[in-house]
């Protein structure tokens, strides 16, 4: 049994391609400019960044409203803590991240935090390419600039 679930739950990657009809619906409210965390194969955004920008030393400001699904892996702590700066600079950010409601991350960066907003999504998503839904639950950040 274990070898079947590890088998039907198998990602190559801590990247997660954002399910277009979910992104849409996030578009048609915040029109995006930019795409922080992105390959030319996976942007949702005609901008973005991708592994050779550096989206993490990137600038975020200047597109408007900043969409960002960053790699779910250890470096995720990160990319959380960009959008906390950018946010700071008037900048806001969208974020489609795993809700690991235990991390430190999460405590430090998201819960109870001003201009922050959370909205869990209903049962697991099935990102874009995935044969299977996710094996973790999913929420959408939104750190409010004054943009």
């Amino acid at each position: 049994m274990t070898i079947q679930r590890n088998a039907l739950f198998a990602h190559n990657t801590d990247d997660w391609e954002t399910p277009q009809d979910l992104f849409d619906a996030l578009d048609n409210e915040f029109h995006f400019g930019i795409d922080v965390c992105a390959s030319a194969e996976n942007s949702k955004c005609m901008n973005f960044f991708d592994k050779n920008d550096d989206g993490l030393r990137q600038n975020w400001g200047g597109y408007g409203t900043i969409w960002c699904n960053p790699p779910y892996g250890n470096v995720i702590s990160w990319w959380v803590r960009k959008a906390v700066e950018e946010t700071s600079k008037g900048h806001t950010t969208v974020m489609l991240i795993p809700a690991r409601t235990d991390t430190r991350w999460f405590h430090d960066y998201v819960y109870k935090k001003p201009n922050v907003e959370i909205r869990f999504i209903k049962g697991r998503l099935k990102f874009g390419g995935a044969k299977n839904s996710a094996p973790f639950p999913s929420m959408i950040v939104i750190f409010k600039g004054n943009n």
